[in-house]
């Protein structure tokens, strides 16, 4: 019997990759319902909610995150990342930088407002400091740089560093909490109307 030339080779393998994209996406599909149902019931939220929003059933779940911790630990990261690709995303963008970064603080908002109980993970989770590290080290360098390509044509003009903005949103967003009075989108705007 021969040996299979290289394509019939590459043909055999071409299953396994379409496996491996099919489990990322699968994975991805997971977090995004996870992070929508923590958004609405917080991070206690029973994990046949999460799969019934994904459509999956609960031993996807657990075959993905065996432990609630991984799955928290795992919408934080998603979530964090979500962030990243949108700045990159708007510093390719035609759009002003200005309207840029106050879109990308948005979403930030959003993320640090509405994740219920996300930021409590850093008490459940034994590598929670490497999740602070994963935040600072994936966020502060595309605020950076949106708040820099915002400087270069003039619309920024206060020397304010994108972990200083990052600081003054959380603070801004810290105390929020359910109070439906309380607009942090609005105060966060009145803060990057302060550093043109």
């Amino acid at each position: 019997m021969s040996q299979p030339t290289e394509p019939e080779r590459g043909a055999r393998a071409a299953p396994g990759r379409a496996r491996r994209s099919d489990a990322r996406r699968n994975e991805q599909a997971l977090l995004d319902a996870a992070a929508r149902v923590f958004a609405d019931a917080g991070i206690d939220a029973p994990v046949r909610l999460i799969a019934a929003e994904a459509k999956v059933g609960m031993g996807t779940i657990y075959r993905h995150f065996p432990s609630r911790a991984e799955l928290v630990a795992a919408v934080y990261r998603h979530q964090v990342d979500a962030c990243v690709d949108l700045g990159e995303r708007l510093l390719q963008d035609d759009s002003q930088p200005l309207a840029a970064l106050r879109e990308w603080m948005d979403a930030f908002v959003d993320f640090l407002a509405t994740k219920h109980g996300l930021a409590s993970v850093r008490a459940q989770d034994e590598s929670s400091g490497s999740l602070h590290d994963y935040f600072l080290d994936r966020l502060v360098p595309i605020c950076d740089r949106l708040l820099e390509a915002a400087r270069d044509v003039g619309e920024v003009t206060a020397e304010v560093t994108g972990y200083e903005l990052m600081r003054g949103v959380g603070n801004l967003c810290l105390l929020g909490g359910g109070d439906g009075r309380y607009d942090a989108r609005k105060l966060a705007h009145l803060l990057l109307a302060g550093i043109r």
